[in-house]
């Protein structure tokens, strides 16, 4: 199975109409299927007084608020368009997260054709309902999320009439970078088995060991942060992957999704040819003569495998040869 890889440019224009761009064109030399912004108002969702994040305030200082830092990388309906057809031109899918009401009717009408729930919006139940009465596909992250918090958003989700089978779950850590010892990515296989759903991998950890492991691990989605730039910045630059980090990153899932194979275990095409020469067959361990019985001090097993194979040991012992042999030839019955 392919695997979904979002390329998450999230906030990382940093409100800049031109670098979003670039992230488009970066996104599609990687291979990226998908390159995703984030869609919002911020006065319909955050309120004045609300707190940064502590790993906010490490990458853009305490002095403004999230309200302030947030508006400043609002998009505009236009912009969204010019961003739609920026990424025709690149031929890679626009896709983007919406925060609020508004925003989602405007990307249902610039033609959205799946829904992405950020996991901030998990438990936001008339966003939930809004977003996924059109049944759409759904892909649901759930960081920060108990168990229980996903049952009840899941729960939510059906009965809006979106069916089980449109919904991919992403497990995520809600932490940017997030720690290695908090990434618990066994979780994701737990929320597969719990709810019978597609799971994924929405990763903010530094570097791409961990995406790459959960596509091992089954991850039919992968979302990862990336940047033209570390240093640039905003809030999310710094746990961000730079250009050549995401076309690593997708070459290497590429090249597990052909390694996973069928899961039938079986020689290979190309172990067919080495078969002979790696496996062994019974021999002479010393002159043997015609009408002399076969034992375990005249019989032993080398290279190559195009005779008789030792797992015939026991049927072999205790035969009489019916000819000469010389010391390292192939037995024959």
């Amino acid at each position: 199975m392919r695997t979904l890889i979002i390329a998450e440019a999230g906030v990382n224009h940093n409100g800049d109409l031109e670098l979003a761009k670039k992230l488009i064109a970066s996104a599609a030399a990687a291979g990226a299927d998908l390159v995703k912004f984030q869609s919002f108002i911020a006065s319909s969702i955050i309120s004045a007084d609300a707190p940064k994040a502590d790993y906010q305030k490490q990458t853009t200082g305490s002095a403004e608020s999230q309200y302030e830092m947030v508006r400043k990388l609002e998009l505009s309906r236009r912009d969204h368009e010019v961003l739609i057809e920026e990424c025709g031109r690149h031929g890679i899918g626009f896709f983007s997260t919406a925060f609020d009401v508004a925003s989602f009717d405007m990307l249902v009408e610039l033609g959205l054709d799946q829904i992405k729930i950020p996991s901030g919006e998990l438990t936001n139940l008339p966003l939930l309902r809004y977003m996924t009465r059109l049944r759409k596909p759904v892909i649901l992250s759930t960081g920060m999320a108990s168990m229980g918090d996903v049952e009840a958003a899941l729960e939510v989700i059906e009965q809006s009439g979106t069916s089980r089978d449109k919904i991919t779950i992403l497990h995520c850590t809600t932490e940017y970078p997030a720690p290695l010892d908090e990434v618990n990515l066994r979780a994701m296989l737990s929320l597969k088995h719990a709810f019978g759903v597609n799971v994924g991998y929405s990763d903010h950890t530094r570097g791409i060991e961990i995406p790459l492991a959960a596509v091992a691990l089954g991850a039919t989605v992968i979302e990862k942060h990336f940047t033209l730039d570390r240093k640039l910045p905003g809030p999310d630059h710094q746990a961000s992957l730079e250009p050549s980090e995401l076309a690593a990153m997708v070459n290497g899932i590429r090249n597990i999704e052909r390694a996973l194979g069928d899961g039938i275990k079986r020689p290979t095409t190309s172990e067919l040819k080495n078969r002979a020469i790696a496996r062994k067959s019974l021999v002479a361990s010393r002159p043997i003569s015609e009408g002399e019985i076969f034992s375990e001090s005249n019989l032993t097993a080398k290279r190559p495998g195009t005779g008789i194979s030792p797992m015939r040991w026991d049927e072999v012992i205790g035969r009489r040869a019916r000819r000469d042999f010389q010391c390292d030839e192939l037995i024959e019955l």
